[in-house]
């Protein structure tokens, strides 16, 4: 199953019933999923189809759907607005008694705005059946072209997480390989410090700094930290691999990895070690940013 981003926009025309509609979807990053919807008055009766539909496409994303819709001439008709009408022939009485002047016509008298308004033709439920049927069908092709935008910028973005994943496997293998971690490394660097330490202060015991010398040399061994970074590639590459909704997994993977290279480098007792932790935590937080996008 694809990686799918929470980015897309798709648009879908078309004509039904005398009318002509448009829909534009847009969808960007939500921790959940959010549907605002614009919907042309009148059409209010679309809002819960409309949803279920989104529904079973998406599974998180903040969407906005707008619906646009244009009556053709022939469904819209003409009316006399009759207070208008009486007004307008009451002040031609008016002046006409007034000054001397070739009555008015009746295209003038048509054309004085308000008196004529159009109104849409009233539509039988077969009509408004079929309409209904018709828009929803184009918002049906218009979730799948988000869809399909979505899953574009999914394989893209799934690319660099893929990439980021390698790269902290690496620094963890360096970081493995780094020979300051050694436990003779970490004893030898320990036993020096506690004979300058006891050169500077004999009256210390040396058999309880040797003690304390083992239990900093536990503490200093990062192999548990390794491992479950090592672990956590794994189960990345899987995530990544199987595809579907997995934004939510991810984003809890990347905070533990965002814990062990913290432990890392807190441990390191070496400068390079140390460079390694803090290359670790860039590549994390490159890793987190990326994941926010997806699905």
């Amino acid at each position: 199953m694809a990686l799918n981003s929470m980015t897309g926009f798709a648009r879908e025309d078309g004509a039904a019933a005398g009318q002509r509609w448009t829909w534009e979807l847009r969808s960007v990053n939500g921790k959940g999923l959010d549907v605002r919807l614009r919907l042309p008055p009148g059409l209010e009766r679309l809002e819960i189809p409309v949803r279920e539909r989104a529904g079973k496409r998406l599974t998180r994303g903040n969407c906005s759907f707008t619906l646009t819709v244009h009556r053709d001439q022939a469904g819209v008709g003409l009316k006399i607005n009759e207070a208008a009408l009486a007004a307008v022939v009451e002040a031609m009485k008016m002046v006409a008694a007034r000054i001397d002047a070739a009555p008015p016509t009746l295209d003038g008298i048509l054309a004085v705005k308000g008196v004529v308004e159009t109104a849409d033709l009233e539509e039988d439920e077969a009509t408004r059946t079929a309409f209904d049927a018709a828009v929803l069908a184009g918002l049906d092709k218009a979730l799948g072209g988000l869809a399909t935008a979505r899953g574009r910028e999914g394989r893209s973005i799934a690319d660099v997480l893929n990439g980021h994943i390698d790269t902290i496997e690496r620094l963890a293998r360096a970081a493995e390989a780094c020979p300051a971690r050694r436990p003779e490394a970490i004893r030898d660097r320990l036993a020096e410090q506690v004979r300058a330490l006891l050169d500077s202060v004999p009256s210390l015991d040396p058999q309880r700094l040797h003690q304390e010398a083992v239990l900093i040399a536990t503490r200093a061994d990062i192999r548990e930290e390794l491992d479950r970074l090592f672990a956590h590639v794994e189960e990345g590459r899987r995530l990544l691999r199987d595809g579907g909704p997995v934004g939510r997994r991810l984003d809890f993977l990347a905070q533990e990895f965002n814990r062990e290279a913290n432990t890392l480098c807190s441990k390191a007792n070496d400068r390079e070690l140390t460079a390694i932790g803090l290359d670790l935590k860039t590549v994390v937080d490159q890793l987190r940013e990326q994941i926010q996008n997806i699905e």
